[in-house]
């Protein structure tokens, strides 16, 4: 289900579930569920995205141009379109999209939009998107009350959250923990486990300070091993040693319960690996993550070495058989973290998980 939080391009989202259905994704149709209350990407909010960044030169924020930000930023606003509009009286809907479009026009008098196109094309996706549609805050509510589990997965990293994250680098919305209160209207007493998937190295796409990025071979071999693409971008993403100072902030942030460690044979070739302990401030240990851009980017990390495994895990199943070294690695990132490791990954596959406990 797709909650109120989640902004959505349907063009895009249509795509997509065709792309996957002709993968062999079945019976989506009796699956999909979309709030009523999610605010609506229209093309003209991805070209605004483009044209901002271009405004911004070399301040640039490297975003995906897919529209989010002006989105939200529509939504805060108040002048923002939701699902509810599009799927009521399509009149009113009508009304909304043109002035939304003359107030972009005002702002970029470039911007090019045929908005009677645009009524025709989104008559048809309120029909489309109609069968799909709920009001999702009785509907979770429904479901709990019925017994059942829910489980939630946040969109973004941690560190891309616009409040707690590499702010501007970031998204626009509250990709933490809170996401699950504002983006579906659960209250925090019926938060249960949160669990941190992180990889067994850290990687960013875009600009932004990063602190731990490697800028050598082993860099790239990180990149090339894991795969490190962007999926919207297709940025190659850059790749550092596991940041532990970053780990323990946005567990502060999320305070999870259990961690699921991805993407640990990736590390299967290196002699030593290094993981970051620590930040310092003219050689003054810092003891808390820095709020600003400048200051982030000027800290000294401060380095543990650990002997690698060369030696491939790919095929491991059980905790007991991994190599020893892979075994001290993952003990010192929850020795680190104060947080128990359930879950290691060790291949591309579903398969490839290791049940610690």
């Amino acid at each position: 289900m797709s909650g109120n939080g989640v902004v959505i391009h349907l063009p895009g989202l249509f795509e997509e579930l065709e792309k996957n259905a002709a993968k062999g994704l079945s019976r989506w149709e009796d699956r999909l569920l979309v709030s009523d209350r999610s605010h609506l990407v229209f093309d003209f909010h991805q070209q605004v995205d483009g044209l901002q960044e271009q405004e911004k030169g070399k301040q640039s924020l490297g975003t995906t141009k897919k529209g989010i930000g002006p989105t939200y930023s529509s939504k805060a606003t108040r002048n923002g379109i939701r699902v509810a509009d599009l799927i009521g009286d399509f009149e009113i809907f009508a009304e909304k999209l043109k002035s939304l479009v003359r107030m972009y026009q005002r702002m970029f008098p470039e911007l090019k939009v045929d908005v009677e196109s645009e009524l025709v094309r989104y008559k048809k996706y309120a029909e489309r998107i109609r069968p799909f549609v709920v009001e999702s805050v009785s509907y979770l509510h429904t479901a709990l009350r019925m017994g059942k589990k829910v489980l939630v997965e946040g969109a973004n990293a941690a560190m891309l959250d616009i409040d707690f994250g590499t702010y501007p680098y970031v998204t626009s919305s509250n990709c933490s923990i809170g996401g699950v209160c504002t983006g579906l209207g659960l209250p925090p007493c019926n938060i249960g486990d949160v669990i941190g998937v992180v990889k067994a190295y850290t990687t960013r796409v875009g600009d932004g300070p990063f602190p731990t990025e490697l800028l050598d071979a082993n860099g790239e071999l990180l990149q090339e091993r894991g795969s490190e693409v962007g999926v919207t971008t297709k940025r190659k993403r850059r790749c550092g040693w596991l940041d532990l100072p970053l780990l323990r902030y946005t567990t502060l942030v999320n305070g999870y319960s259990l961690i699921c460690v991805t993407k640990l044979d990736i590390l299967d070739t290196l002699p030593e690996i290094k993981i970051a302990v620590a930040y310092k401030k003219k050689g003054k240990e810092l003891n808390y993550f820095p709020s600003s851009i400048s200051e982030l980017a000027s800290v000294e990390v401060e380095y543990e070495t650990l002997p690698g495994w060369q030696k491939s895990i790919e095929d491991v199943r059980e905790y007991d058989k991994l190599p020893l070294n892979a075994k001290r690695y993952i003990e010192r990132i929850e020795e680190c973290l104060g947080v128990p490791i359930k879950w290691i990954g060790v291949g591309k596959g579903r398969e490839s998980i290791i049940n610690v406990f």
